[in-house]
């Protein structure tokens, strides 16, 4: 079974930075999309941000010019640059990753990483 395994998570001050990272395990193929999403209490999950093996990359209103996704195809491991940090992106940060492989589907869900941006 595929693992997502984050790291990175904290406590940030109002506009400092934080560095989440992810790397997936017992995996023998290059994974198609990998991101991250959150979910703030009493939210819905949101994605954040998320990028393709060619490193085209998506990211929601609230993390452009603030995040940075980039990803390792050879390590499968995703990372996400934040920086200006605010109150409003505490959340549990949960690490995705989908694709297809031999005509199916798969989506793989990390434990999630819990981010407190608070002074």
């Amino acid at each position: 079974q595929v693992q997502l395994v984050e790291s990175g998570g904290g406590l940030a001050q109002p506009g400092g930075s934080l560095r989440l990272s992810c790397a997936a395990s017992r995996i023998i193929f290059s994974l198609d999309i990998m991101g991250w999403y959150r979910q703030a209490p009493g939210k819905q999950r949101e994605l954040v941000s998320n990028i393709n093996r060619g490193g085209s990359t998506n990211y929601a209103d609230s993390a452009k010019g603030r995040f940075t996704i980039s990803r390792d195809n050879a390590k499968n491991t995703v990372y996400l640059q934040m920086n200006n940090l605010n109150p409003e992106d505490t959340a549990v940060y949960y690490c995705n990753a989908y694709g297809w492989r031999l005509g199916s589907r798969y989506n793989y869900w990390g434990q999630g990483t819990q981010v407190t941006v608070s002074s």
